[in-house]
């Protein structure tokens, strides 16, 4: 099967697409024929290297943590799934013509959108899922992300007004339509607009999406009232009240929010879709800052 793999950390160079021996399912495991991964920019951190100590791996290596695809092999023991049921999860080396994993990792696939499309769920949906739960929303309450325009901001906006939030969202140009699509009401062009001064008063959250240096850290929690909340999903921020997610597997989470997609609560954009040989491409274009919302990668054509 072809893989998009890694042997050692460093500029995009290092991903090369290769044929590799189709995995065998362990116990315990599944085999799944993969439609399609996403990619998410985390993934240009892990290439590298600038990870190796959060997320620690054995090189060489399959990129992928989205999969959307088709269960074709059982491990011995698996009673939850069968052959030929579609399902997505967060998974290692997804960025392949198949891939095996736990099979309590993965979940029955939404119904309502093209599997492939699916792919774009898992990460940046449980991202997303995890740092609105954490922002412990009260309906009425004025919530301003910061970066909504990207993968996960798209799903944090769409959580957030079902929480009954008041939504400011920052975007640029290229991202606005969608953002109002996903239910802002409010957005500021952050390339040519001050947030501090497009704000009419503090917001009662800040939910954090983009990487910051303490400057802008500073600046952002300035916009919080006295006893506010602030979230970032990114760097950690210094200030009262202020907390730090990281992103955890989850598959029952996943599946409530696969639920929320067949209802028509929530809704999957694709603003790009490629090939698995245009990998590298992808990240060239994400370090040039390029990606705008979640891009699909199919392992065929």
């Amino acid at each position: 099967m072809k893989a998009a793999r890694i042997h050692q950390y460093g500029d995009a160079t290092v991903i090369r697409i290769e044929e590799i021996s189709r995995p065998v399912p362990a116990s315990g495991e599944v085999l799944i024929e993969v439609a399609a991964t996403s990619f998410n920019p985390t993934e240009v951190a892990l290439r590298s290297g600038a990870l190796r100590d959060l997320v620690p791996v054995s090189l060489p290596l399959t990129l992928g943590w989205d999969v959307a695809g088709t269960i074709v092999g059982l491990g011995e023991g698996v009673r939850t799934h069968a052959v030929g049921d579609q399902v997505i999860g967060w998974i290692d080396g997804a960025a392949a013509e198949f891939a095996v994993t736990g099979a309590g990792t993965v979940v029955t696939a939404p119904a309502t959108i093209p599997l492939a499309d699916a792919a774009a769920l898992p990460l940046a949906g449980l991202t997303a899922w995890q740092a609105v739960e954490r922002a412990r929303l009260v309906p009425g309450e004025r919530l301003l992300v910061n970066g909504a325009g990207g993968g996960i901001g798209g799903f944090v906006v769409q959580l957030a007004k079902r929480g009954g939030a008041q939504v400011v969202a920052t975007a640029s140009p290229r991202s606005r339509q969608a953002v109002l699509r996903n239910g802002a009401d409010q957005i500021i062009d952050y390339p040519t607009t001050s947030v501090g001064d497009a704000l009419d008063g503090q917001v009662d959250v800040v939910l954090n999406l983009v990487g910051l240096d303490e400057p802008r850290s500073a600046a952002l929690a300035s916009l919080v009232r006295p006893g506010g909340r602030i979230v970032s999903v990114t760097n950690e921020i210094e200030a009262p009240n202020a907390s730090h997610v990281v992103a955890r597997n989850d598959s029952a989470q996943l599946a409530d929010l696969v639920a929320l997609v067949d209802s028509g609560t929530i809704t999957v954009e694709v603003t790009e879709r490629h090939l698995l040989s245009a990998l590298a491409t992808l990240h060239r274009k994400s370090e040039a800052g390029g990606i705008r919302g979640k891009v699909i990668v199919l392992p065929v054509p």
